[in-house]
């Protein structure tokens, strides 16, 4: 068998964000460089993801190996590097030739020049998860390699069940009024340093040994969700405007925030809101009883877990059950100096052999349909966890990050403004208010 030509670059050094970054130099071409007439081309593929790390590799040996005229330079990231030193990349003309792309950071680039259209690669876009080919379409022709996708799902303490004595519903459901078989649930797993849960006499929230659940400011995993699941809207269409501030996004906001200040289910805020959020600390530890994940965190979680992990479908709201489902795609530099090569890796990262690759070492769930059920052997036999209502999800009602341009500024003041929401110092009316006013003003 032939050996892999991949070779790993090191992991680069952060860059500022440049000033000039919303215009995009039409000069300048990708980083690789070109060799004498004969030589192998060489493509530079980025990702910021180290867990993928060995299952790229086999992929590019594959690729190579197929490709005798093509080697592959693999650039790992760490992710709050990737995006500023893309931007800088593309707006010095040297961006890598093939990279991974974000549902959120996909209208910036693509409205800049920056991706390539895919449409000459045809790809049959049927074959793959509808909600990922539709995040990365643009003015109807397609700018991203559908390459996986990660759906929330509810990872919960086996253990700290069986020691309270309490069955995982088949359904957990909510609404904004606290009924539902998720509140009564997380009562009973809520419990003070004496035993105590929420409601008995004498029980101290401000000692609190267990938490049934984790209720925190995470968009992804979180009040997004609750919007969406009560009949609320993030936007009204892609590439439109936050609508997230009418009566049903505030009634599930207003429940979120509830689960902490009211029921005293959830740890508070202060130990939560990011940056500094311990949460998945917390779970690993056994201090929270269900935890609202990306599966993609598996690999992060498992190991720490002293515990049996497992999983369930996310709670049901009044308007049914809806989950963020976040696909990232393989983009093609538009300025590459070797497109032609660039997009044939394109081609072969879509197809069943890399994205059975990644599916079966239980790295990702592929884009590509038909593939899963190497994802869920792997955790089955590896772990021994039923990783199956990830699945069952996608097939449901599912939404992605907000698809507007903007976004990446708007994030930091949108945190800011729904850590203050569930410290209880603004109302989430104000709170929706404010953020849906400062997003809509962030859209170019």
């Amino acid at each position: 068998m032939q050996a892999p030509r991949v070779r790993w670059a090191k992991p680069l050094a952060g860059v500022a964000l440049l000033a000039a970054a919303a215009t995009v130099t039409a000069c300048g071409g990708s980083g690789s460089g070109s060799g004498s007439p004969g030589d192998p081309v060489t493509l530079t593929y980025r990702l910021w993801d180290e867990q993928q790390k060995a299952g790229y590799e086999k992929v590019m040996a594959a690729f190579e190996k197929a490709n005798p005229d093509i080697d592959v330079t693999i650039e790992v990231l760490p992710y709050d590097q990737y995006w500023t030193k893309l931007t800088a990349d593309a707006v010095a003309g040297t961006a890598p030739d093939v990279f991974w792309m974000q549902t959120s950071q996909f209208p910036e680039f693509v409205t800049k020049g920056v991706l390539a259209d895919l449409t000459p690669l045809k790809l049959d876009t049927s074959k793959y998860h509808s909600k990922v080919v539709e995040a990365y379409t643009y003015n109807g022709k397609l700018y991203g390699v559908p390459k996986d996708w990660g759906i929330v799902g509810l990872l919960y303490n086996v253990d700290l069940f069986k020691k309270a004595g309490v069955e995982m519903p088949e359904t957990l459901t909510w609404a904004p009024d606290g009924s539902g078989t998720l509140l009564e649930t997380a009562r009973k797993l809520t419990a003070d340093e004496e035993g105590r849960h929420p409601g008995d006499p004498g029980f101290d929230k401000d000692k609190v040994k267990t938490y049934g659940f984790a209720s925190w400011n995470h968009y992804q995993t979180q009040w997004m969700n609750w919007v969406n699941s009560n009949g609320g809207r993030l936007l009204d269409k892609p590439f439109g405007r936050y609508t997230f501030n009418d009566e049903a996004s505030v009634q599930a906001l207003q429940f979120g925030v509830d689960l902490v200040n009211k029921y005293d289910v959830s740890p508070p805020a202060t130990r939560t809101n990011p940056p500094t959020g311990k949460v998945t600390d917390m779970f690993t530890r056994g201090e929270v009883a269900m935890f609202p994940a990306n599966n993609a965190l598996l690999p992060f979680v498992v190991p720490e877990a002293k515990f049996k992990v497992g999983v369930a479908p996310m709670p049901q709201g009044p308007a049914g059950r809806s989950v963020n489902i976040n696909g990232l795609s393989e983009t093609v530099y538009a300025k590459s100096k070797h497109e032609k090569e660039a997009m044939k890796l394109a081609t072969f990262l879509a197809s069943e052999q890399a994205q059975k690759v990644m599916a079966d070492g239980g790295y990702v769930f592929p884009a590509l349909n038909g593939l899963a059920q190497g994802y869920l052997d792997y955790w089955q036999k590896t772990e021994g966890i039923d990783v199956s209502p990830f699945l069952e999800e996608s097939k449901g009602d599912t939404f992605s990050l907000p698809v507007t341009t903007g976004f990446t500024g708007f994030e930091p003041k949108l945190n800011q403004i729904f850590n203050e929401m569930y410290l209880g110092k603004i109302t989430p009316k104000q709170a929706a208010d404010q953020a849906v006013a400062e997003g809509n003003a962030s859209i170019r």
